[in-house]
């Protein structure tokens, strides 16, 4: 059996949380709710590379209603090897103070 809430709210203030012996509590149903955010994990293009592609994690988590959009931009991305573990791949992504990072090494191809 997993963890859930219930949580019951009116106009944007929660009234009650409660769950199967769940810990998460008030503020997790919160921030779930009104301000859900996700750390983006996926894969980015890389030229002349040993690999032809390289792992990116934003390094915070992000607004999940902009995941999709960030992943759009992502496959487009391409980057020239080599590439070191928490190189940021995009800067600031869509204004949000979140970075876009390597999460592996690639060498240059000879």
């Amino acid at each position: 059996m997993g963890c859930y809430l219930t949580v019951d709210y009116v106009d944007k203030t929660i009234q009650a949380v409660s769950g199967n012996r769940c810990k998460i509590g008030l503020e997790y149903a919160e921030k779930e709710i009104f301000n859900p955010e996700r750390t983006l994990t996926t894969t980015v293009k890389v030229k002349h590379g040993h690999l032809p592609l390289v792992s990116v994690r934003t390094d915070k988590p992000i607004p999940k209603n902009r995941i999709f959009d960030a992943m759009d931009l992502l496959a487009k991305v391409e980057v020239e090897a080599p590439v070191k573990i928490g190189e940021p791949i995009v800067q600031n992504i869509f204004d949000t103070g979140v970075n876009v990072v390597a999460t592996k090494n690639v060498t240059k191809k000879d």
